[in-house]
């Protein structure tokens, strides 16, 4: 009876060490660069849906996570998702900051067609001036894209807001396509971020 119960008190104790454990370790780490498991962005709690390192060639760029209210490993979801969103970068490397943004425009121009451009043709023009105030962005750097329902696309850099919103969620939603769009800007990173790659 004594030998049941000192097994059962053992088991229960394993268990208890392993979920301290599981939570211990809920941040995802990407090539030594962490990401918390939740965010909070506009007043709401978003889960880490999945994280990933942005290479060119073999280069590392900058790490990237995807903070959503509710996992989803469907594009089409993610898209259609209420509620506040985030991407987080975190920097590898210096960096100009007009490569960056050109990068970025790139990346939106590659994944929307005529149609979609059309609409927010404004919006993406004011995104390409973002980066014309910032002087520089260095290893290390953090930027968080956001949508804010009520607000817009709202970035950040290193705490620092950039720019100003932009209202439509279509926007954020080409912005997302930089990363999961038809045409990524790195093939290995979009499974990443849909949390495929864990």
């Amino acid at each position: 009876m004594t030998l049941i119960k000192h097994t059962t008190t053992t088991l229960t104790a394993a268990t208890l060490a392993m979920s301290f454990a599981c939570s211990a370790q809920a941040a995802i780490d990407v090539n030594g660069i962490k990401f918390e498991d939740t965010n909070k962005v506009g007043g709401k709690e978003l889960k880490l849906n999945g994280a990933g390192m942005r290479t060119k060639l073999v280069i590392k760029v900058y790490a990237a996570g995807l903070y959503l209210p509710e996992k989803k490993t469907a594009v089409a979801d993610i898209l259609k998702l209420e509620g506040p969103r985030r991407v987080t970068l975190v920097m590898a490397r210096d960096l100009a900051a007009e490569d960056l943004g050109k990068a970025f425009m790139d990346g939106i121009n590659e994944n929307l067609d005529k149609s979609e451009k059309s609409k927010i043709v404004g919006q993406i023009g004011k995104f390409g001036e973002m980066f014309a105030n910032v002087d520089a962005i260095k290893k290390g750097d953090v930027m968080h894209m956001d949508w804010i329902p009520g607000t817009g696309t709202v970035c950040e850099l290193n705490g620092k807001r950039i720019g100003e919103p932009v209202a439509d969620v279509n926007f954020y939603n080409a912005v997302l396509r930089i990363w999961l769009g038809d045409k990524p800007v790195d093939r290995s990173l979009k499974p990443a971020l849909l949390g495929d790659a864990r």
